[in-house]
């Protein structure tokens, strides 16, 4: 796939923006927060030098067309809150898997369902995917209810099919059809 020129996204309240080396002290926020990480099978960053790997990582798989992640930005501030991508793209199959993240701060204010709707909106459109996937903590009550809000369906649940933070966790999958999305 090709991602260039980055395709900088924008809703009523968010522009969503290629992230670069200097947002690393705003990705640091949430991505060392505990409460932001803890269904999120990722390492928590210890220092802001864990930052500068990460970003050169997503620039990497955007670079090669492999993924695609966009720094969320809010309109009136600039300041980059979370980000929001595509984390697995299966092109053979017209699939990717979308995965995101938001500082707490800005949790339950509908931020990222308008994100959500904006990246399944490319998925679907530009990069002509017939499904998308989304996989979450069974826990993540937060996270499956703004999936089922948005018109996913779960698809599978999965039993301790990952170990993460020293214990072994449940999945669900969802999954939306491009024709689902045309229907909302």
């Amino acid at each position: 796939m090709n991602f260039s020129p980055f395709p900088e996204l924008t809703t009523e309240r968010l522009i969503l923006r290629q992230i670069r080396p200097n947002d690393a002290a705003d990705v640091f926020r949430f991505r060392s927060d505990a409460d932001v990480m803890r269904y999120i099978p990722r390492p928590i960053a210890q220092t802001l030098d864990d930052i500068y790997p990460f970003i050169a990582m997503i620039e990497d798989f955007i670079l090669k067309g492999e993924r695609i992640n966009w720094g969320i930005c809010l309109k009136s501030t600039q300041q980059l809150i979370g980000i929001i991508g595509f984390v697995h793209i299966k092109p053979e199959h017209f699939r990717g898997e979308v995965g995101y993240v938001l500082a707490k701060e800005f949790h339950r204010q509908g931020i990222m369902r308008e994100a959500l709707n904006s990246v399944l909106q490319y998925g679907f459109e530009a990069l002509q995917f017939h499904s998308i996937e989304a996989i979450v903590d069974a826990d993540n009550t937060a996270s499956s209810a703004l999936l089922l809000d948005a018109g996913f369906r779960q698809e599978a649940y999965f039993r301790e099919d990952f170990y993460q933070h020293t214990s072994f966790r449940n999945s669900v999958h969802y999954g939306m059809l491009a024709k689902e999305f045309k229907q909302i």
